[in-house]
């Protein structure tokens, strides 16, 4: 009889245990759900960081804006959008472990991953996230320069973007393929707000900017100096487009800014985010998960940021996806 007692205290006993683990288990259910948050896992990255580009660019407030919103969405992971050297340094800089997410072209992406072009190695740490909007090549000058072609250029004072910048790289296959070198021009290495200044002071005669329409840097400019934006040659354009694929004809319509009339043919490139692979792959999901939840937010910060969307997400993508992303559409 005593066995029996003893038993059944025992077995009372585990019993409430365990119906005290059931009510914890529901009340943090119960308090998740009413956070919003998504907790990270042990593996998770806990200091993200995002490569975005120069300040008076489109990569900035978009690249600070998903920053922002993964920084608000997700338990335990703080993520920062910080200003670049843009394109060609953000691949690499993520490539070598020194961030985790960056805005780039789809065109750098892809030589990054092939190791060509501007790339003398393979980069092989990081995949594709989605594509944004079309990154618009803006040769602009003076309305007074005299520069109406890239053929004009010659023994011109020319800015071509920051070093190992997309901008730098676009520059230099658009001068060659107008038959010239960056040798014939006095190169100047500057990013979008140094090149608009420098304009406007008389240090340089034109600047190419590959960054979307209106670009800050060209809209400051425009509401100080009669601008103009330099159409390129078709049958260069033609030739371009032909040697690499990733371009695109764009006409810039006399709209696009406020204080000029900006018609111009010239060529595109597709704006994009790349994530390292040392990303676990249920992060991603997670992260890219909360941006898309908070496209308003992207809006908000520029109007380029308007064109993420789902149904567009993988135009013009250049890499393979990473796991997490290529899960999170595989969901949609």
């Amino acid at each position: 009889m005593k066995k029996n007692q003893w038993f059944l205290m025992m077995l009372s006993a585990v019993l409430l245990v365990l119906a005290a683990c059931g009510d914890d288990s529901g009340d943090e259910q119960e308090s998740s759900g009413e956070s919003g948050d998504v907790a990270g896992g042990e593996d998770w990255i806990e200091n993200v960081t995002l490569l975005t580009g120069g300040e008076a660019g489109v990569y900035f407030p978009l690249g600070v804006a998903m920053a922002d919103i993964i920084d608000s969405s997700l338990d335990n992971v703080s993520a920062t959008g910080v200003s670049s050297g843009a394109s060609v340094s953000n691949a690499e800089q993520l490539n070598n472990g020194e961030a985790q997410l960056a805005l780039v072209q789809n065109d750098i992406a892809f030589y990054g991953a092939e190791g060509s072009n501007m790339f003398s190695e393979v980069l092989d740490n990081y995949s594709g996230v989605f594509t944004i909007y079309p990154e618009t090549v803006q040769l602009v000058t003076l309305a007074d320069s005299g520069i109406e072609s890239v053929a004009d250029l010659e023994g011109k004072r020319v800015a071509i973007g920051d070093m190992g910048s997309g901008t730098e790289a676009n520059a230099n296959q658009i001068i060659e393929a107008h038959g010239m070198t960056v040798d014939d021009i006095d190169a100047q290495y500057l990013d979008f707000a140094d090149a608009s200044t420098n304009l406007q002071d008389g240090n340089v005669d034109a600047a190419f900017v590959t960054a979307g329409t209106p670009t800050g840097a060209i809209q400051e400019l425009s509401a100080s100096a009669d601008v103009r934006i330099v159409s390129f040659d078709e049958d260069a354009m033609d030739s371009l487009m032909e040697e690499y694929t990733y371009y695109t004809k764009q006409d810039i319509p006399a709209d696009a800014y406020d204080n000029f009339d900006s018609t111009a043919s010239t060529v595109a490139v597709q704006a994009m985010l790349i994530a390292s692979n040392d990303i676990p792959e249920d992060q991603m999901y997670e992260m890219t998960k909360a941006i898309f939840d908070n496209l308003d937010q992207m809006a908000n910060a520029h109007v380029r940021g308007e064109e993420l969307s789902l149904d567009t997400a993988e135009e013009g993508m250049s890499i393979d996806l990473h796991p997490g992303v290529q899960r999170y559409y595989d969901e949609q």
